[in-house]
């Protein structure tokens, strides 16, 4: 299966109310699932799997206010070093982007306020632009990666405190 396929598959999932497509041809398996997060592709490789959006009580920060480091083992949302805030993690294998191109502004700056929906970055995986939105209201803390750096998948991508 060529590229080209595997991105009209992906086209037709998220256009559709198709949560969970697995095709296998010539040796070959294709696993596409979505839920909250954008599409995720495996071919023969290991199957990638969304993490699920975690629900917080809100809770009041000021923007000025330091943010805490956030532990290597924390790639489901929970466990930061403060219960109030909450881990954005990267859905996929990629290169995770603050901004839709190089001249452009970031989606999001520390203290940005994003409504459920709003882009936050941009995963790049196999030449497709994967747009990582919030899941929820909520004010972005600490960002954790670098522009332009590769991510795996459950990689802290932002720190957010939940609205």
């Amino acid at each position: 299966m060529d590229i080209k396929d595997i991105k009209v598959l992906i086209k037709i999932v998220t256009e559709s109310d198709i949560t969970d497509f697995e095709m296998e041809s010539g040796g070959e398996k294709l696993v596409i699932r979505r839920g909250q997060a954008p599409v995720m592709v495996a071919a023969p490789a290991p199957q990638v799997v969304a993490a699920p959006a975690p629900a917080a009580a809100p809770s009041v920060l000021p923007a000025a206010a330091a943010a805490p480091a956030v532990p290597e083992a924390a790639p489901t949302g929970k466990g930061s070093a403060d219960e109030r805030y909450e881990t954005v993690v990267s859905p996929i294998v990629g290169t995770f982007y603050r901004s839709p191109s190089p001249d452009s502004d970031a989606y999001v700056e520390v203290g940005t306020v994003l409504e459920k929906g709003q882009i936050m970055c941009i995963v790049e995986a196999m030449k497709l632009m994967n747009e990582i939105e919030a899941e929820f209201k909520c004010r972005v803390v600490q960002i954790l990666k670098e522009n332009a750096t590769a991510v795996e998948f459950g990689d802290p991508l932002f720190l957010v405190e939940p609205l």
